[in-house]
């Protein structure tokens, strides 16, 4: 066996990391032969609760888990850590708008993207699941200089399973069978799932999706609007924000980027934009991404229809927004 990966959980007393933590001490994250130390952060009223949390990991007996660290001092929960999950912030509730969020969450990234910078290994891959979960990357990144912004990344692989599950249920084929959906932009309503380039596996031959579709009005329309307000139509239903999704979605993300993509397929990861197919420098926008080595890289020379450009530029629009929104906040 390898050395323990050092892996930090926040907001470990909550919902989405009830579900993660199986995955990650399982070894479905980092690898089957790879032991895993956990440091699980959250705030101090939820001290009992992670406690509890503690014990039904120590009793799942999980043959890879080494050491497992509750506590609710971040430089105790960052030091010296691999990877981190950065899941704890405040809710979404039934009514909610995100931009609502931003007051309450962005407080909480800045001060974790210091304790990072401080304690964390450079090296570090860290990934935002709490919303806004993009402008909480981004400004986790900016407060962690010394730390590659190449590093910090944020959750829509759960829209991307959300869009590739639609597809795979219209054509009542494998969710497998459907690969090369894009998210582009943010986590949020004004997202834009994208099946131009998608490929879909019908009776053994690979087919684009458009194709095997075969309803176009479908694909601009209710597909869109359904994988866009999934999250809202999840707490409507539950009357809780998505947890199990969520976290299986994480779990993907991280080992992509622990592994790497096979062959020319690619996964969507909300990253630090440097204007790739004319999205604005300094924003946090979900791209489609290959990745060797633990380095991902944007997928480049996808054609960008009209009806597609519209949609991005909507949804870089808004994280323009909540970037002011979220600067002016770390300012006061």
């Amino acid at each position: 066996m390898s050395e323990p990966v050092k892996v930090c959980v926040t907001g470990a007393a909550g919902q989405i990391a009830y579900s993660l933590l199986y995955s990650i001490a399982k070894g479905d994250v980092f690898g089957p032969n790879t032991p895993i130390t956990l440091t699980l952060l959250d705030i101090l009223p939820m001290e009992q609760v992670l406690g509890g949390v503690v014990m039904e990991l120590m009793d799942c007996a999980f043959p890879l888990l080494k050491k497992v660290i509750p506590t609710c001092d971040e430089k105790v929960a960052f030091t010296d850590i691999d990877a981190a999950f950065l899941v704890g912030a405040m809710p979404r509730r039934e009514g909610m708008e995100r931009k609502d969020l931003l007051g309450a969450n962005v407080k909480i990234f800045e001060s974790q993207g210091k304790a990072l910078d401080q304690y964390a290994k450079k090296t570090v891959k860290v990934v935002v699941v709490g919303n806004p979960a993009n402008t909480n990357a981004l400004i986790c990144s900016k407060y962690a200089p010394s730390i590659p912004k190449e590093n910090f990344s944020c959750l829509t692989r759960l829209d991307q399973n959300r869009a590739q599950a639609q597809i795979a249920s219209r054509l009542g084929i494998a969710n497998s069978d459907v690969s090369k959906v894009i998210i582009w932009g943010n986590h949020s309503s004004t997202q834009f799932p994208d099946v131009r380039h998608a490929v879909a596996l019908v009776n053994g031959k690979k087919v684009p999706v458009p194709e095997a579709v075969k309803d176009d009005s479908y694909l601009k329309n209710e597909f869109l609007k359904t994988v866009q307000t999934r999250g809202a139509a999840v707490i409507k239903a539950r009357k809780l924000s998505s947890a199990m999704s969520a976290a299986k979605a994480t779990a993907d993300h991280m080992r992509d980027w622990w592994f790497g993509t096979e062959g020319d397929n690619w996964v969507s990861m909300g990253v630090f934009s440097t204007g790739a197919y004319g999205v604005p420098e300094g924003v946090m926008y979900s791209f489609p991404v290959r990745i060797k080595n633990k380095q991902w890289t944007i997928v480049e020379g996808l054609e960008i229809n009209d009806f597609a450009r519209e949609k991005m530029d909507l949804t870089a629009k808004e994280l323009i927004e909540e970037k002011t929104m979220a600067d002016e906040v770390c300012k006061a």
